[in-house]
């Protein structure tokens, strides 16, 4: 993996781009809007937002993809196999100190450079990826974001305009997931498990987390709620990155149980 710093950009960045990105602050989907605005300026398949939190766990911001629920069902499996612990950008983050000025910095992968070859299978070679390129950023604060555009094998190689482009981008992009972070932070400071359950899941994410607390697998979730496992995988997913945890235990250290009124019916 490469990786370069960023100098503060005076090139202009489109007006639908800014409008774009900004649309997804404070929403479930945060990579998306990321994702659609960048297809205004350069080709992309998908787009993750991935942070590093302090005690070095990753946790998945927002992800999407052009192709459907790939790029939540391959999240799902990044967290699942640790591959957070692999992760070039993530490990080049956890050993960056914390800057006095914020910084921004931009990295470069190609999936044959991916030396885990479990990994490079799973995450690149499954959805057809073919490399990505990321915004690295590095809080003042303390926090580090990387934020990050795929290209699968239909699309030509990232190239030096490419990175100039999303260069000029990156200020934008730092300043709406900071944004995004802080929103989602004040929505949930004080809301209990129930509040949060309420608000944030849907009826089907609401369904799989009672049946995945329950203890039940994702073939048996799928077949009682009539859904492929892939689908559940995805509300799963879904569900687990609206709630802040990445595991089953993280999400029964955070409860008991869900209340009774949020149980699937029917």
């Amino acid at each position: 993996m490469k990786t370069w710093k960023l100098n503060p950009s005076h090139g202009s960045v489109p007006l639908d781009f800014v409008t774009g990105v900004m649309s997804g602050i404070g929403t479930a989907d945060l990579a998306q809007s990321f994702l659609e605005a960048m297809q205004c300026v350069l080709p992309a398949s998908h787009c993750t937002v991935f942070a590093l939190e302090g005690d070095g766990r990753v946790s998945a911001v927002s992800t999407a993809s052009a192709h459907g629920a790939i790029a939540s069902v391959t999240a799902t499996e990044y967290f699942r196999f640790g591959f957070d612990q692999l992760d070039a950008n993530m490990v080049w983050l956890s050993r960056k100190k914390t800057p006095a000025r914020s910084q921004t910095w931009m990295s470069h992968q190609r999936a044959e450079e991916v030396s885990n070859s479990h990994y490079r299978d799973v995450c690149y070679g499954q959805p057809g990826i073919r490399e990505r390129t990321s915004v690295l950023l590095l809080n003042a604060d303390g926090r580090r974001i990387a934020i990050s555009f795929y290209r699968n094998l239909a699309f030509a190689p990232f190239d030096a305009g490419d990175f100039e482009a999303i260069g000029q981008c990156a200020p934008v992009l730092h300043e709406a997931v900071i944004a995004h972070i802080r929103k989602a932070s004040r929505g949930l400071a004080g809301d209990s498990l129930h509040q949060k359950v309420l608000s944030l899941l849907g009826k089907r994410e609401r369904q799989v987390m009672t049946h995945v607390l329950a203890g039940r697998t994702t073939r048996e979730i799928a077949g009682t709620l009539g859904l492929s496992a892939t689908t559940v995988l995805t509300y799963r997913y879904r569900a687990f990155a609206k709630l802040g945890v990445r595991t089953h235990r993280e999400l029964l250290s955070m409860l008991d149980s869900l209340p009774a009124n949020i149980a699937p019916r029917g």
